[in-house]
């Protein structure tokens, strides 16, 4: 049987990973942070991604590895955040009659957060370009114009964007 096919030995080795850690990640991220409960709940996070993964026995250095995963979860709950406000300040923005219920808020901030993970596989100025003809309304010509590009350069990056959305999209991206 191969070292990390045992359970105990990745339970025991997840359950010192977590006893000898918690409190100095939970500060750690907690410096980071502008609230306690969610210090909390990405420490927790931290810990159930690496529990998801195998061979925990193996971590030669843990709290590198831990600082490493936090920020990754971290990254993530600030992206997911900023998506929030942005929607929420929109809808805020909308007639009374327009608001949306908790279940359509909810499925438009995972597609929020889905096309927004499509995005960052994109060069950044692919992006941006995207996000103002998209999002901003602008016309090709403007967006060369602000950004010192030329019009072809603006028309290859919205093909490159439309090539992405398209390509995740037969590949059932959004399901």
């Amino acid at each position: 049987m191969p070292h990390n096919a045992d359970p105990r030995v990745q339970q025991n080795a997840m359950h010192a990973l977590y006893s000898d850690n918690h409190r100095w990640l939970y500060t750690w991220i907690r410096k980071r942070l502008d609230n306690q409960f969610d210090a909390a709940d990405l420490t927790q996070d931290t810990f159930m991604r690496i529990h998801s993964r195998q061979e925990v026995d193996k971590i030669n250095e843990p709290r590198a590895y831990l600082v490493t995963v936090a920020k990754g979860i971290i990254s993530h709950f600030y992206r997911r955040k900023s998506l929030e406000e942005t929607y929420s300040e929109y809808v805020a923005l909308l007639p009374e009659p327009v608001t949306c219920s908790q279940e359509q808020t909810h499925i438009i901030l995972q597609t929020l957060e889905q096309v927004d993970t499509l995005l960052n596989d994109l060069p950044h100025n692919v992006k941006r370009v995207f996000l103002m003809s998209q999002i901003e309304g602008k016309k090709y010509q403007e967006i060369a114009d602000e950004m010192g590009l030329s019009l072809i350069s603006i028309k290859r990056y919205m093909k490159q964007a439309y090539v992405q959305c398209l390509t995740l999209m037969e590949d059932d991206f959004f399901e």
